[in-house]
């Protein structure tokens, strides 16, 4: 097997922006291009790989059809292909909302929770987001300031600058703010808890349903306590830096700002590249694939391929 180039699914949720389309390079026929799904063999929006034998077939497919020495040892611990990584430019407010539980979304919605990460790529001056809440509150507090709208006195609003990191996980409460673009890494799962939408409608010019009773079984309502912002232990190799934006059980995360040439190989696990920004090429036996900006590659376990350029990329892993 070889690293595959993959074409995005791009979402048009009410509340995105162009920026994918524009600066990233992401095909899609509508106007908004609110998400790209980067990585994804989730069923919603699979990725499509662009280039050698397997041009044309979904990730899915390839992953099947090579089995699972692809994915690497450290998949095997998972019944599912474990991530899902997208972009996100949100020009307008998300929803106010929160993700469940393995254990809660297995019973309630067939699949598995999502815990994620952000990093922030870009955004604009006095751009906010929600992270949590400022105090412990109860749940009956929680259900009472939802339903006369005051949620947002009880939040934490977090003003943003670009290279911001966010761990998130199952059960905390989350809003992205109008005006931030995001890298997202999450567990391989589409389901979604909203509390407060800002009376938005969607394609089909209804309001967009809320979850409010499952949103209150799932959140965890203690204080915001893990630490956020400009963090990540930054490790320098020749002339490039590798920063570490997150590490669990579910996934590893960092961010190579390449400079030079790097060299890349994981035995027990694939490997996600997606370039944020710059250009740069990647070599495999005697093949050269040229990335830039807003591209996604997968790299099997156990290739070894080596970088160079000038770029940031997003390393993703298990």
């Amino acid at each position: 097997m070889y690293p595959l180039l993959l074409k995005p699914a791009v979402k048009n949720y009410p509340w995105g922006g162009s920026r994918l389309k524009t600066e990233y390079g992401l095909a899609c026929d509508t106007e908004i291009a609110a998400e790209g799904w980067m990585l994804s063999c989730h069923p919603d929006g699979p990725s499509i790989v662009t280039n050698g034998p397997y041009a044309g077939m979904t990730l899915p497919q390839v992953l099947e059809r090579c089995g699972d020495e692809a994915l690497g040892s450290h998949t095997a611990a998972f019944p599912y292909f474990p991530l899902l990584i997208k972009l996100i430019d949100a020009k307008q407010n998300l929803s106010v909302q929160v993700h469940p539980s393995d254990e809660y979304a297995l019973k309630h919605e067939g699949e598995f929770g999502k815990t994620e990460l952000w990093y922030v790529v870009d955004c604009e001056p006095g751009a906010e987001l929600i992270y949590g809440f400022t105090d412990t509150v109860s749940k009956e507090e929680l259900a009472r300031r939802i339903h006369d709208n005051t949620l947002a006195e009880i939040c934490n609003h977090v003003s943003v600058q670009a290279g911001d990191v966010f761990f998130i996980p199952a059960g905390t409460l989350h809003a992205i703010g109008g005006g931030i673009l995001i890298a997202e890494v999450q567990q391989n799962s589409n389901t979604t808890y909203r509390v407060y939408d800002y009376g938005r409608v969607g394609a089909d010019g209804k309001p967009r349903p809320l979850h409010i009773e499952k949103a209150l079984d799932v959140t965890v309502c203690d204080k915001t306590t893990i630490p956020y912002g400009q963090i990540g232990e930054v490790h320098t190799h020749g002339r490039n830096a590798v920063r570490t934006l997150a590490r669990c059980p579910l996934f590893s995360t960092e961010l190579l700002t390449l400079n030079e040439t790097f060299s890349l190989c994981n035995a027990n696990s694939f490997v996600s590249l997606v370039c944020l920004n710059g250009e740069a090429t990647l070599t495999y036996s005697s093949e050269r694939l040229p990335i830039q900006k807003g591209d996604s590659i997968f790299i099997p376990a156990g290739v070894s391929v080596i970088i160079d350029g000038a770029a940031e990329l997003l390393c993703s892993y298990l």
